[in-house]
């Protein structure tokens, strides 16, 4: 059976703007009946690297806030800290950066809480017995809210060859550790030169292979797990983020994490995404590159998988804009191919598809 995906195109004028275009797209996709009256929504929202402009715009966010509340439910607008070093990688930084960022409470209608807390510490072990993990580390907040509703951009991306809702969610939802695990298939190590013994990582270790020697720490590779919990501990920088994985692992595993992030909550779920500014790199850079297509529209579904795939396939529809990195690609070619020619982005897709997350046979329904 086909899932639903409802599409609005950008064309506007003067009875129409964007964001009641948006009203309707929520109203057809039932994204009202995610949640009941006095549920604790998250909407999931990237919330802008300091720098980077491709994100969703607030106001956007904003009048899904309003449609929430409109129906009894009570909104909060989320993410989970960053693995990487950037504007966002403590809840300090994050909520300064997304105040910046034009998410204040005055312009989006709804507190904005930091999902795995301070410094990614806050996150549950949930089973999930798949693939590649037993259990994946969900951001507390994210994990404890009654109903989801994610806002997305849909981009390229360097690891996954595009960025969507999966991603948004799996990736987005782990906890700085957990989105280790997701990058890397190898175990931490030591750079004893940085390293300045303060024992912090022993602390975090929950398998005791850490102890400090000497003048540094030194990981008992018998014992680690590969959790992740000390490189986003070391205040050092002594145990490196490790990025080394492969292109179909890491999307099955952010597969698997989303799992974790939907699975207390069936049929209490909805998702948004937009088509517009659609950069060839992940917004977690602190820059965007022009966009490879034109603002296409935005897209919601209950069904991850088939928004996704529906994402995808509008955007390889069209030609590419020039003066972008895909100048002369043209229209029906695959674009995040074309970007990342060793990559098979539908990798996510397919895997999302035998989890059961969803289908990838969706019917495209105008919603203009």
């Amino acid at each position: 059976m086909k899932a639903k995906v409802y599409f609005a195109s950008f064309r506007a004028g003067r009875k129409e703007s964007w964001l009641n275009k948006l009203e309707r797209l929520f109203y057809r996709a039932g994204l009202e009946h995610a949640f009941a009256p006095g549920d604790l929504v998250a909407i999931k929202v990237h919330f802008g690297e300091r720098g980077n402009l491709g994100y969703v715009r607030p106001q956007f966010a904003a009048r899904v806030v309003q449609l929430v509340k409109k129906h009894g439910g009570k909104p909060f607008l989320t993410d989970a800290n960053t693995l990487y070093v950037g504007s966002r990688s403590n809840a300090v930084d994050h909520l300064q950066t997304a105040i910046e960022n034009g998410f204040d409470y005055a312009v989006v209608g709804a507190p904005l809480v930091i999902a795995d807390g301070l410094n990614g510490k806050d996150y549950l072990n949930v089973t999930v017995n798949l693939k590649h993990f037993r259990e994946v580390k969900i951001a507390s907040a994210a994990y404890h809210a009654d109903a989801l509703i994610a806002i997305t951009h849909f981009k390229g991306h360097e690891a996954t060859g595009f960025g969507g809702t999966l991603k948004n969610i799996g990736m987005g939802l782990g906890s700085r550790s957990g989105k280790q695990m997701m990058h890397s298939d190898l175990l931490p190590k030591v750079d004893p030169e940085k390293c300045t013994a303060c024992a912090r990582c022993t602390r975090w270790c929950p398998t005791g292979a850490i102890r400090v020697a000497e003048d540094h720490a030194v990981i008992d590779e018998r014992l680690c797990q590969g959790c992740g919990e000390c490189t986003v501990t070391c205040p050092s920088e002594a145990i490196a983020i490790n990025w080394k994985t492969k292109p179909d692992v890491i999307q099955e595993k952010i597969v698997e994490y989303t799992v974790g992030v939907l699975q207390n909550k069936e049929g209490k779920y909805g998702f948004v995404s937009f088509l517009t500014d659609v950069s060839p790199d992940c917004d977690c850079w602190g820059w965007n590159d022009a966009p490879i297509v034109r603002n296409i529209g935005m897209l919601a579904s209950r069904d991850p998988v088939a928004l996704d795939q529906a994402c995808l396939d509008l955007v390889n529809r069209e030609a590419a804009l020039a003066g972008s990195r895909l100048e002369g690609c043209a229209a029906g070619t695959d674009k995040f191919r074309a970007l990342y020619p060793r990559i098979d982005c539908e990798r996510q897709l397919a895997y999302a598809e035998e989890v059961g997350l969803g289908t990838r046979a969706y019917e495209l329904i105008e919603a203009d």
